[in-house]
């Protein structure tokens, strides 16, 4: 379980392709403190398992379901991700409840600087409208957002600096991905409802 809170922006410094998916080695520096092999770490949202580390960075093992579901199949060395380690049972809650279960990938329509702060627009995925809503949350690229406004395709998110400034969302534009995680309870309404 995740806050959507990013820790920080880590850089990829390898990629190797494995029998069965894929091998990253992600630098980083907050997201390996105290870090223990077996410990959790979202990048881009996805939960992922350190499987090696070192001081400067760790290594994780994409599976195929990760890989289909994900964009992190088209991730190269350079690109920069976003991590955030597991919350610890007696920490703050700060964002929202995020599971680190990508639900599907987005793509960025278009990003506007308004003052000091941005609006970036997203596509509504097929499938998806039901679970975005006005003021909700979701946790788009592992980063706890609020729909500022949702529209008949689209919905956009306010980002203020320091969230900008700490993920990855600098780097994106119009017709970049975006993993999409939403709101869990949202899904557990939706299924109680449904019984």
């Amino acid at each position: 379980m995740f806050t959507g809170i990013v820790a920080e922006a880590g850089e990829v410094r390898r990629v190797e392709d494995a029998e069965g998916g894929r091998r990253l080695t992600i630098a980083g520096d907050e997201a390996l403190a105290d870090v223990e092999h077996g410990a959790s770490i979202s990048v881009n949202g996805a939960c992922l398992t350190v499987e090696e580390f070192d001081a400067e960075t760790f290594e994780v093992f994409l599976a195929e379901e990760t890989l289909s579901k994900t964009y992190l199949g088209e991730v190269r060395e350079g690109d920069v991700v976003n991590l955030e380690r597991a919350l610890r049972a007696d920490a703050r809650l700060d964002g929202h409840f995020v599971q680190g279960h990508v639900d599907t990938t987005t793509e960025v329509v278009d990003v506007r600087q308004v003052g000091e702060d941005w609006e970036y627009e997203f596509v509504i995925p097929d499938g998806f409208g039901q679970y975005i809503v006005n003021k909700g949350s979701v946790a788009l690229d592992g980063i706890s957002l609020t729909v500022a406004e949702k529209g008949e395709d689209t919905f956009t998110v306010a980002i203020i600096p320091t969230t900008r400034d700490v993920t990855n969302l600098s780097d994106k534009g119009s017709g970049d991905p975006v993993h999409l995680e939403v709101d869990v309870l949202a899904k557990y309404a939706e299924q109680l409802l449904a019984e």
